[in-house]
């Protein structure tokens, strides 16, 4: 059995499929993208192709070390991405062939369910409360909000106290529920580190995440240690080395992008790095179906994974929602704010083909450009 072929596919709302097969008809589906370089992340895949066209696609963790090591310069966001979405694929046809679950071929499953959680609000938030009722009618525990629009490098008590009365009203409108909170990077350490004093004093988020920017890691033990809200990171890290500084800082979610860190490989190792760190996992996760599914199978595995982000319903949703491309939606549904452990092989979901294919060549989807009042660069 060798790989003979690999596509990938640009899909509405802001997705990139990719499909891999072997001489003898074996399918596995990935999801490589980086949001707002979809078209950059597809020529990382046709580089990579070179070395995967003809090799044996049993060789998983071979052609991980192979991809990530084989050239003198490496990593990045890209990079990294295109190789996401390959060792997906991979790890989909080794549990297909086995037939079994991928989290079989992780040493078994640790837990029957894991909880769910999405987003409400938008970019820039508004009416939370009335999106937050919505969500926990339908079964949901457990939301998270952009805790605020553009923020400025010192901000006003009139912003900080916004944002305390933003998350406040979402969390009365869960009715008993949980709200996170996502800082998005927007915050300079002095907002943050004043944002996080508001926020302990009035309100009870379940995690704040991403309070500050990646280049700013060597911030966050202070920020972690001076306060007793729940520091999330990890979308923007992309491998285990990546996530060292961040660990030893002190957070308390790891998260991790299945479709950035390196996939299923990678995702499995930082989980278990975070482990040795006493830190839980909740993988990071707004993008399409093959990414959630990758997701449920590690988080089915590993023993401190908490919970699970799903973009059903996300406002970049536009087009396309998370359901779409699949032949049958109960693999990937909530149930009472649950998904439930999947029991298909490979990722555990059948994607629609004809539907990729006929959805193929869509606009690639660019980030927003912020800017403050004063014209300056504002981080989105």
């Amino acid at each position: 059995m060798r790989i003979s072929r690999i596509e990938t596919f640009s899909v509405a709302p802001r997705w990139q499929f990719l499909r891999m097969e072997t001489d003898d008809g074996l399918v596995g589906w990935g999801e490589p993208i980086v949001e707002g370089s979809a078209d950059v992340v597809a020529a990382a895949v046709d580089s990579l192709s070179e070395v995967l066209i003809g090799a044996d696609p049993t060789r998983i963790e071979d052609l991980w070390q192979t991809m990530t090591r084989g050239g003198f310069y490496r990593g990045g966001p890209e990079r990294s991405s295109a190789i996401s979405g390959i060792d997906q694929a991979l790890w989909d046809m080794r549990g297909k062939a086995l037939g079994v679950p991928v989290y079989d071929l992780l040493g078994g499953p640790v837990r029957d369910r894991i909880r769910a959680y999405v987003w409400i609000g938008g970019d820039d938030p508004a009416e939370v409360a009335e999106h937050a009722a919505i969500r926990a009618a339908e079964g949901y525990s457990a939301v998270k909000m952009n805790a605020s629009g553009r923020m400025r490098h010192l901000e006003s008590r009139v912003a900080v106290q916004g944002v305390v009365e933003r998350v406040e009203a979402a969390t009365a409108a869960m009715g008993g529920g949980d709200v996170a909170i996502d800082a998005h990077g927007r915050w300079t350490p002095d907002v943050a580190r004043t944002m996080v004093r508001a926020l302990e004093h009035n309100v009870a988020p379940l995690f704040l995440e991403e309070p500050l920017v990646p280049e700013l890691a060597h911030r966050l033990r202070d920020l972690c240690a001076g306060t007793s809200v729940a520091i999330a990171t990890g979308e923007r890290l992309y491998s285990r080395w990546d996530f060292r500084e961040a660990l030893e800082a002190g957070i308390a979610l790891a998260q991790p992008d299945v479709s950035h860190a390196g996939g299923i490989s990678e995702m499995r190792r930082i989980a278990a790095l975070a482990e040795l760190h006493g830190v839980g996992l909740a993988p990071h996760c707004p993008l399409g179906p093959i990414a959630l599914a990758a997701c449920i199978q590690v988080d089915i595995a590993s023993p401190n994974a908490v919970l699970q982000e799903s973009s059903l319903g996300v406002h970049y949703n536009d087009g396309a929602d998370l359901l779409d491309y699949l032949v049958d939606a109960a693999p990937l549904t909530v149930r009472d704010g649950w998904f439930e452990r999947p029991t298909r092989p490979g990722l555990g979901i059948d994607i629609d083909e004809a539907a990729v294919r006929k959805a193929a060549g869509a606009a690639v989807w660019r980030s927003p450009l912020w800017r403050h009042e004063d014209g300056s660069h504002a981080e989105w």
